[in-house]
This record gives structure tokens, sequence and C-alpha cells, in this order.
């Protein structure tokens, strides 16, 4: 009799790769950002520029895109595509999943387990050591102290003194946050969830010194504490329930300037997507019969922004896009020019 052939549950598979150690072998180099790890994409098939990092990875939830090439999926297809393989194609990706199990050290079984309490997993997990408890976005015991507000980079960026103080903004002399702008971050119960960072020195951005800086993973007796941007709404917890108009933004300063503008209901993405969690709180903050007025960078980024806030939930509220001039964030126009964009809402 031949040999059996081996037997891959796809799925515990997938849920025992680690994202990060999966880039780490293909010699990938990310940035993690909050729950996101960004850089180039490494795609041999990768078609248009490299200029920006397009390449998206989630590692809690094992998923990744290319918004250069719009190539996109789970981890397993991730390091099929990466060891040559076509993951569409039912035996290529069997054929790189054997491979991955082994490359991975992960170990396998030659048959399905058999249906009784004995039963040992396809895939062993004896080596790997019992998960640490894990908690995300939980509130944070601590407060940044003796932040300066009046920060040149602050001012020279128009933001007043009201609006500084009403957002908590200050410059940070030490710790992690060193030499960038700390930007309090709560949750829809006003929670102090965090804060993130944002550098005052343009010209010292790159790959391992980000525009913005979100909280890391730790540990803490015992727990796992994580930060998920994309659980939150930033600024959703000073809007009032059921309100008739709410704005949606990409990011920080753009929600700083819209409330300076007395566009008073505004909220962040925090990026360029629009998580399930992030568009449910939308909905929930606008009456059935409001509107959401999406107003996204005008640039490829500020499209595929508007267009995830619109898929999620246009079904459920009337949207209208707010379309930039190419290029321009809502910072770029004066408060008089940006009422003009607005018009009456």
């Amino acid at each position: 009799m031949g040999e059996k052939p081996r037997w891959i549950d796809f799925k515990e598979l997938r849920s025992r790769l680690d994202f990060l150690e999966v880039l780490e072998h293909f010699k990938v180099k990310v940035t993690v950002k909050g729950d996101r790890a960004i850089g180039f994409c490494p795609l041999s098939t990768h078609q248009g520029q490299r200029r920006s990092p397009s390449f998206s990875v989630n590692p809690d939830r094992g998923i990744w895109q290319c918004f250069g090439c719009h190539a996109k999926g789970n981890v397993l297809d991730f390091a099929c595509r990466m060891e040559g393989f076509d993951p569409d194609d039912p035996k290529q990706l069997r054929q790189a999943a054997i491979k991955i199990v082994d490359v991975f050290r992960l170990g396998q079984s030659a048959s399905p387990p058999q249906c009784t309490k004995s039963a040992s997993s396809p895939i062993s997990s004896a080596s790997k050591p019992p998960a640490k408890p894990v908690v995300v976005n939980a509130p944070i015991d601590f407060e940044l102290k003796t932040l300066q507000c009046d920060h040149p980079y602050l001012k020279e960026r128009h933001f007043d003194p009201e609006t500084i103080k009403h957002f908590g903004l200050g410059f940070c002399n030490r710790g992690l946050l060193k030499g960038r702008v700390a930007i309090p971050l709560l949750d829809s119960r006003s929670r102090l969830v965090g804060y993130a960072g944002r550098i005052t020195q343009d010209e010292l951005i790159s790959e391992t010194c980000p525009k913005y800086l979100f909280p890391g993973e730790r540990e803490k007796n015992g727990t796992v504490h994580r930060f998920s941007k994309s659980l939150l709404l930033y600024n959703a917890h000073q809007i009032p329930a059921s309100v008739d108009h709410l704005c949606v933004v990409e990011g920080f300063a753009s929600t700083w300037w819209l409330w300076q503008a007395e566009y008073r209901h505004v909220v962040a993405l925090m990026g360029s997507s629009c998580s399930d969690e992030q568009a449910k709180l939308i909905v929930d903050l606008v009456s059935p019969h409001g509107k959401v007025w999406i107003i996204p960078d005008g640039n490829t980024a500020g499209v595929q922004c508007a267009k995830s806030v619109l898929e999620r939930v246009a079904s459920e509220r009337f949207c209208r896009w707010i379309r930039l001039e190419e290029n321009k964030q809502p910072t770029d126009y004066l408060v008089e020019e940006m009422i003009d964009v607005m018009g009456t809402i």
C-alpha cells in the first residue's frame, strides 16, 4: 500500500501561523503602527509604484492587503504566494500548506483526527506555551503630565488654545512619546485607553520613525494588553447620541481643524480604512434620518477611505462624500475656505 497523503487542517494552520513571524521569515520589512504593520509590497506579482508603503497587515486578525496592486487575503494565502504558489488553485494551496507546516515546524498528522476524546490535533500544540489572557483597549491608569500646550508645532498649524485644550494636546518631553505631540485616546465611554504621538519634524518620518506612534503591546500582571485603533472612533466620546449630521475624516488634525471651524460633530478613523466596528459606531451616533459627511484627504488613500465608509455605512445612513482638491487635506484650507467647501450642513 502507498503512503497515506498528509492531512492538513487549513483553519488550524491559519490560526497557528504568527503573521509577524511569517513576515520575518520572508524578510519583509514592516513598521508596526498600533494594530497594523505597514511596508512596501513584497509580492513578485506587484504592479504599480513602490514609492509609498502600500502593504498593510493586521496581525491580530491574520489578514493583509496591498492598496497598490490590490492583492489581499489571509496569512496562509500570503505565505503561499511568497513560496511561489497560487492560493486560488486548490492543489497549489495544499502543496504550499504542506511546505509551510515544515518550514515553520508545525507538527502535523498523516490523517484527520478520529471522533474520540483521545483524538489529537492535526497540528500539535505541545510546543506552544499556554496563551496568556489578552485585553484590548483597556483603560490605562496614568495620565501624561507637564505637556507643552503652546509648542510651536501646534501654533504654526494655526490651532488655537481652545482647540488644543479641548483635545488635551501637548508636546511631550520624555518617555516613549518624547519629541511628539501627545494625543489622548478615549473610548466611547470617555475612558483614557492610551496616547498617540505625532512627530513634529516631518523630515524625520521614515519606516522606523512613523508620523504617528500608537500604543504598543505590553504585559501587566500576566495579562497582555493591546491597542486596536480599528475598534475606536477618535472623538466619538464627545458626540451625543443620535446627531443629525456627523463628519468623518481620516486623521487627528482634520478632526481638530473641523472642530475649530465649528463643525463640532466630527470623528476620525485614524487611518484610511473603516472597520466594521467603526462603521457600527458611526451608525449608532447618527439618527435614522441623519447624514454622514465623509471628508477624506484628496489622494488615493482618501478614495480608499471614502469607499470603505460607503461600503459599510451607506446601507444604514445617508452618506455624502465631500471631495477635496487633489492632494489637499482639510487642514490645507483656511477656516473660511473650509466652510465654503463644506457648505451648510
